[in-house]
């Protein structure tokens, strides 16, 4: 796989504290690169530098084989009082062409959006608009900040789903910040832990057993050993209301023809 971004000895500096440290990895045409770590561990600073908003103060972005980046915002931030539609909004990218936007709408499965206004859009319409506009001008690398913010559970594993088909429709590389740990896992190639410096990158198995990501984000599967509560019938109710065991029904101490009603607790 070629590689499309290489940060190179990336170290960034402020107020005479280190927000980056010796950060080198690369993001390979065709790859999922998920980017973890918790919270102020220089996540949005690593994005922005590849953005070419932040400057490093110690080593270089490399951009390879002209890479055309789609950014995907964690938010979008438009004023209520604004009458725009989601067709208007994404006639705003600069340069882009306009007869592109209903197949691009069309790819994401959201063609009828097209004149809905944007802030009458849902969590999960909203990333979905979002990811359109990271397409429109036909990027090669796409960097997702947060790219199922706001979205149920069911809304997320559609959205990685669809990410990873547009990766392998596009054949372009995908760095992606995610705090959605165990949902994420399933759609990456590489995870790369940053806490000021990587802390551990590489396929998903080896990051979860490392020792640096098991320090910061506990043991998986520890969740699994913590008890679900379960609510059991224990017990039936007849038509006067009366509450009769079920262990004295399986007795045969009352009259199992007894109509039974839905226990609601």
């Amino acid at each position: 796989m070629k590689p499309l971004i290489t940060f190179d000895d990336i170290g960034i500096e402020f107020d005479g504290r280190d927000l980056l440290s010796h950060i080198n990895m690369a993001i390979h045409e065709g790859e999922i690169v998920t980017l973890i770590g918790p919270n102020g561990s220089g996540k949005s600073t690593l994005i922005r530098t590849l953005l070419g908003l932040q400057t490093p103060t110690s080593g270089r972005v490399i951009h390879h084989d002209k890479t055309r980046i789609g950014y995907m915002p964690q938010k979008l931030h438009v004023d209520p009082t604004l009458p725009l539609n989601v067709m208007d909004f994404l006639s705003l990218v600069r340069n882009v062409n306009k007869s592109q936007i209903p197949g691009v709408l069309a790819k994401i499965g959201i063609e009828k959006l097209a004149k809905k206004q944007v802030h009458f859009l849902s969590g999960g319409e909203t990333q979905r608009v979002l990811l359109a506009r990271a397409l429109l001008n036909n990027p090669n690398l796409l960097v997702l900040d947060e790219p199922v913010q706001g979205v149920d559970v069911n809304g997320q594993v559609e959205l990685y789903n669809l990410i990873s088909t547009i990766r392998d429709e596009l054949k372009c590389g995908v760095l992606m910040v995610s705090h959605d740990l165990h949902l994420v896992m399933a759609k990456t190639d590489t995870v790369v832990c940053i806490n000021q410096h990587v802390c551990c990158s590489g396929t998903p198995q080896h990051v979860t057993g490392h020792p640096a990501y098991q320090a910061l984000f506990g043991v998986p599967g520890a969740a699994e050993s913590i008890a679900i509560y379960s609510h059991h019938h224990d017990h039936v109710h007849d038509e006067n209301g009366d509450v009769f065991l079920t262990d004295t029904i399986e007795a045969g101490k009352m009259d199992t023809h007894v109509h039974g009603k839905n226990c609601h607790h």
